[in-house]
């Protein structure tokens, strides 16, 4: 171990990284802080964590002089025995100090893992491909509660935010090799550059079927109907991006022509709403975000959404019945598919007078990809696998509230009463 005595600085640099660990304790900080205080000691950089009460602080300072090294050092070491924690001095060149000032104000950014429960072997996969990428991780923080022991609870959140310095080799790369590894340990693994929108986001929109709920409703309408199976087949092709949005919600609506109008409600209170949903849009809204349905469903079920949750917009397509409140299987123009998801998403960031960079888009189908790429923010949830690849983000082992872990927020200052 270095010799750590005061007398070897008595020709050091002066900067000094000064590390402070041991078994937490309140005023810990205080006590050094105000040793510094009285020596006019200036602070330079400083950060603390402290995992299973075991502290860890560091400080980097700027001595006056180096006739005040040994004093100010002694008096550290000093401190530390008294508050039975041990200290560790590290001379920083002029040299180094200066390449440490010009790496601010360059590209940061953040990766965020998220599971039920995080493995060794999920950070050393995220870990691996930071290090191929030439990154340097310069901080972890948790954002999700303590986690039991043993297995999981079915419900359970985990998450961990690590705060990159540097720029990826090639960024797209980067995104496929954590796509491939969520893919292979049944993880997340969200890549953001680090910007001030953020945590600035004020619009979330959310495709509806399979997305905002746990269920297609024209394939539940059909299933009434009687041609569940033809309809299914039809939805899954669309959805996967093999048959054209709109070609495949005419054929659809052709098949559901007959069906009465009383079997709407009967579907729609059997809706079952996504894990996570309710908690997502009460926080959000908390907060003043507006959300929105821009959906290729039907503005029945998405107008009986809005009132269980309490959304503010909804976009879908108007079914069509006749006298006798049949469904006539003709489709009212215009369809909301793709094209206009994305445009009413637009139109709604105009009118709330915001930056696309401050909406969120989350879906799950073909026909989500235009929205996804237009928000600053598009969240591919449990979605196809093309729409995973072409997303900016993909979330699939938790609920939609693993949403607010990649706006930066922590549990305890999330709304877990709600």
């Amino acid at each position: 171990m270095a010799d750590t005595s005061p007398a070897v600085y008595k020709k050091a640099s002066e900067v000094i990284l000064v590390k402070v660990s041991g078994e937490d304790r309140r005023g810990l900080t205080l006590a050094f802080s105000n040793l510094l205080a009285q020596h006019n000691i200036s602070i330079l950089d400083i950060g603390q964590s402290v995992i299973h009460d075991q502290l860890n602080l560091g400080m980097l300072i700027e001595l006056p002089g180096e006739g005040m090294a040994s004093t100010v050092l002694k008096d550290l070491l000093y401190k530390a025995h008294e508050m039975g924690v041990g200290v560790q001095f590290t001379p920083v060149s002029a040299e180094e100090y200066e390449h440490w000032v010009s790496g601010q104000g360059k590209e940061r950014y953040t990766v965020t893992l998220l599971a039920r429960k995080i493995t060794a072997a999920h950070f050393a996969r995220m870990a691996e491909v930071v290090a191929e990428q030439e990154l340097n991780i310069d901080d972890i923080v948790r954002l999700s509660g303590r986690v039991p022991l043993g297995k999981a609870p079915e419900n359970s959140r985990a998450c961990v935010e690590i705060s990159l310095r540097g720029k990826p080799v090639d960024a797209d790369a980067m995104r496929a090799r954590f796509l491939q590894v969520a893919g292979e340990l049944d993880v997340d693994i969200a890549f953001q550059e680090d910007t001030l929108y953020r945590r600035n986001r004020r619009l979330i929109c959310f495709d509806m079927d399979s997305t905002l709920i746990e269920a297609e409703v024209i394939d539940e309408l059909a299933k009434a109907a009687g041609v569940g199976d033809q309809v299914a087949e039809i939805t899954e092709a669309a959805m996967r991006g093999e048959l054209d949005f709109q070609e495949s919600f005419r054929r659809r609506m052709a098949l559901l022509r007959g069906l009465k109008k009383s079997v709407l409600a009967e579907v729609a209170a059997q809706l079952p709403v996504t894990e996570g949903a309710e908690r997502l849009i009460r926080h959000v809204k908390t907060l003043g975000y507006r959300t929105a349905i821009l959906s290729g469903g039907f503005t029945y079920f998405g107008e009986y959404l809005q009132d269980k949750l309490g959304i503010d917009y909804v976009h879908a397509n108007t079914l069509e019945f006749d006298e006798n409140d049949e469904l006539t299987g003709r489709v009212i123009e215009p369809i909301v598919d793709g094209a206009r998801k994305a445009e009413l998403l637009k139109q709604i960031a105009a009118d709330m007078n915001i930056s696309l960079e401050q909406v969120i888009a989350v879906g799950d189908g073909a026909n989500d990809l235009p929205m996804l790429s237009t928000a600053g923010l598009g969240i591919a949830f449990r979605a196809k696998p093309i729409v995973q690849q072409n997303a900016k983000q993909a979330l699939s082992t938790i609920g939609l509230d693993g949403i607010l872990y990649l706006l930066g927020f922590k549990d305890q200052h999330q709304i877990d009463s709600l």
